[in-house]
């Protein structure tokens, strides 16, 4: 950019603002810029008409013009010329004020450094740059436009034509301007349009019908599309219409729903495709089958509408019914709410009369639900199977265990001089022969329904224990650790399920370490409050002990993460995993009154979190843990586009001496920040937001305010995405849900600059 020339003319009556800009560019090596000064607007004007220059600086007090009118006068007869406005302190509105009627950038006098200044000029002029690009991109358009068969529109709140392209065959455009339908068609016809339009109008939603107008030659038939027009502000102000003539289309559609009125009547789905396998007909059953109405469908790909990805089945049905004529089977298809279905399909080549292959005729026949309840009755089956044979080896097996269990309890008194590792082998034996024979109760409670047995237990006891048995039995290429709070609270629980819990979360982590790797298993207390409460529904108020099982092995793809709990579901190859493990983790947490969450990306691993209600007396939980910061009145920007999360952060934070702005999306957040950048302390900043993202709403409050301090949230915050605000400045980020006390001690730290 070097030796780069910029032509800039200065409007300003004020020779100590003219010399200190002069200076500030001298300074600026990158650009050369050829300063043009003036002291009255009506001189900026003048030159103007006879010179061009690539920006304006122009100051809203001179000596012949006064304000807001001295911005409108010179981007009036300077359109082509980008503005920046110079503005004093105090009057920062004012600028705003010029930039909603088309401003490019304004400046502050007094805050301005040599490279903002060439800056904020490079900016403006490359503004200037894509308005004009879109300006011809405009006229590109509107030249297209006038080429197609499409009627477009503009109609205002009180549906009055604005604005109107291609106008219908028997009126101009000057017969439509300013006009309703109601001046132009029929009354019921009208009538059916304004109630189209009224509902977008009302609710911001676009919508596309078929509607029919009588004309003086006959009904014709339209495809119209209308959608919201909506200011800077995004403030509805109109609709804005497409409109295309279907009436051929829709009278060959009659002919074909005349011939074929019969065939609705039947509950299969009827569906004929021509050779290149676009739909012709599509009955009420199709309707009623796969969600699609007939004129959804009619001229769409068949395969594209009725399967996810390429099918084997379907390609070899359709050679088989090619070359013999007819084809029968079993398909899995899509419906239109994405809903798999099984069909019994049967395929007929249909010729014309000359014999030649004219089209296909497929009759589907639902057999979903048949299939779900012979699946049902072949796992009911299963169970009971499974429950009958436990019950029948129950005894068999307590009669092996009990003597396994016995000597192990004895040969320590036989040989009590023997060494410490047969001491240890000896303590294994024990533990696991116990462990033995309380899984053949437990197989017993799965296969008869009977409850565990509830007591006070200290889950770092269960948590040793489960990783005793891990050290000796995983492969050495895995390493187990353990980290445990030492104050750990009680939970009340059965200690045979809560073992089973662990003992198949860390056995599904070792599966996912094939090569070896880390399995570790974390537990702490965690005071859930009412703001972690309402961001996750399966939590509620109160002390908690949070067990994590972490691996760092292949991790979960995420298209099956919200499946992994479901019963029977497995990814692992047949006679390997039955699909019960954590649908058995899920029904045990349920029913001793917690709940479970998992974390995973392929291929740096996956963590469970097991959060189990603690018991006991208040005082037995540590105060330090509820002990919460308190704020000494500073003003903090919450963006969230969830509205109870805006009532309970803001609520919590006016708890603790804090003081609150709210907005609902990135755009808000900048208008309100821009209002209030001096007296805003902290932004609490939802990456995921609508309108404008968070990432994109920082980066803009970074260039207002450089130091600004934000603090990232999210519920959902992929890697990449964690690291790009890292990159950007970012250095404090909260996970949704969190507490209020987490909450507070991250202000406190980015307050005191200690992030």
């Amino acid at each position: 950019m070097a030796g780069e020339l910029i032509k800039v003319l200065l409007v300003e009556d004020n020779p100590g603002d003219v010399f200190l800009l002069q200076e500030l560019l001298k300074e600026v090596k990158t650009v050369k810029v050829e300063l043009r000064p003036v002291e009255q607007l009506s001189e900026a004007l003048n030159l103007l008409a006879d010179d061009s220059f690539d920006l304006m600086l122009l100051d809203l007090s001179l000596p012949d013009s006064q304000g807001i009118s001295t911005f409108l006068s010179a981007n009036s007869q300077a359109k082509a010329t980008p503005i920046i406005v110079l503005t004093g302190l105090d009057d920062e509105t004012l600028a705003l004020r010029a930039m909603q009627e088309g401003a490019q950038d304004y400046l502050v006098k007094g805050q301005v450094t040599g490279d903002l200044l060439v800056r904020s000029m490079r900016y403006a002029i490359e503004r200037q740059r894509i308005e004009d690009a879109l300006r011809q991109s405009e006229e590109r358009f509107r030249v297209a436009l006038k080429n197609s068969p499409i009627f477009v529109f503009n109609q205002d709140k009180d549906l009055r034509y604005t604005w109107v392209y291609n106008s219908i065959s028997g009126w101009t455009t000057q017969d439509m301007l300013g006009k309703h339908d109601s001046e132009l068609i029929s009354l019921e016809d009208a009538e059916n349009l304004t109630a189209i339009k009224n509902s977008v109008l009302t609710t911001g939603i676009g919508t596309r019908e078929e509607v029919s107008l009588t004309t003086d030659k006959g009904d014709r038939y339209y495809d119209l599309t209308v959608e919201p027009l909506r200011n800077e502000s995004q403030d509805i102000v109109g609709i804005t219409c497409a409109s295309i003539d279907i009436s051929e289309t829709k009278q060959a559609e009659a002919k074909i729903r005349e011939q074929a009125a019969l065939l609705d009547i039947t509950t299969d789905a009827i569906c004929v495709r021509d050779l290149e396998n676009k739909i012709l007909f599509w009955n009420k059953g199709a309707e009623n089958l796969y969600g699609w109405q007939a004129s959804e469908a009619w001229g769409k790909n068949a395969s594209e509408l009725l399967f996810d990805e390429s099918s084997p089945e379907f390609e070899a049905a359709w050679l088989n019914v090619v070359r013999k004529g007819k084809w029968q089977g079993e398909l899995t298809k899509r419906t239109k709410t994405h809903k798999q279905v099984l069909v019994a399909s049967r395929w007929s080549l249909v010729r014309d009369s000359q014999g030649r292959p004219q089209s296909i005729l497929t009759v589907d026949t639902d057999i979903t639900e048949k299939k779900h309840l012979e699946a049902q009755l072949f796992r009911a089956q299963r169970m009971e199977s499974i429950g009958t044979l436990a019950s029948g080896i129950a005894h068999d097996l307590n009669n092996i265990l009990t003597p396994i269990l016995a000597g192990a309890q004895l040969l320590p008194l036989k040989f009590p001089d023997a060494d410490e590792r047969t001491q240890h082998l000896l303590e294994i034996l024990e533990i696991n022969a116990k462990r033995g024979a309380d899984l053949v109760k437990q197989v017993l409670s799965f296969a008869r329904g009977v409850e565990g047995h509830r007591i006070n237990l200290q889950p770092r006891h269960l948590i040793v224990e489960v990783s005793k048995i891990l050290k000796e039995t995983l492969p050495k290429s895995i390493e187990v650790r353990l980290d445990l709070s030492p104050e750990l609270w009680v939970v009340s629980g059965d200690s045979t399920q809560l073992h089973q819990v662990l003992m198949n979360l860390c056995v599904n982590a070792r599966d996912a370490m094939p090569d070896g790797g880390t399995l570790t298993i974390t537990a702490e207390n965690l005071l859930i409050d009412e703001n972690y409460a309402r961001m996750n529904l399966d939590a509620k108020v109160g002390p908690y002990i949070v067990i994590s099982v972490c691996d760092t092995g292949i991790g979960i793809p995420e298209e099956i993460l919200d499946r992994i709990f479901e019963p029977f579901f497995t990814t692992k190859a047949v006679g390997q995993g039955t699909g019960l493990g954590l649908s058995t983790v899920l029904g045990i947490l349920k029913s001793h009154g917690g709940f479970v969450s998992v974390e995973s990306q392929i291929a740096n691993g996956t963590c469970f979190r097991v959060y189990l209600p603690a018991v006991g007396e208040q005082e037995t939980f540590s105060q330090e843990e509820i002990t919460l910061q308190i704020g000494h009145g500073e003003l903090i920007l919450v963006v969230d586009d969830e509205p109870s999360i805006q009532e309970i952060t803001t609520t919590s934070l006016e708890t603790h001496n804090y003081k609150t702005l709210i907005a609902g999306d990135g755009i808000e957040a900048i208008a309100q920040y821009a209002k209030n950048a001096d007296k805003i302390n902290v932004v609490l900043m939802d990456i995921m937001l609508p309108s404008l993202d968070g990432v994109t709403a920082i980066r803009t409050l970074q260039k207002i305010n450089p130091q600004v301090k934000v603090i990232a949230t999210s519920g959902l915050m992929p890697k990449d995405k964690l690291a790009e605000i890292m990159k950007i400045g970012v250095k404090k980020f909260l996970s949704k849900p969190y507490t209020v006390n987490e909450l507070l001690l991250s202000l406190q730290e980015i307050l005191n600059d200690n992030v």
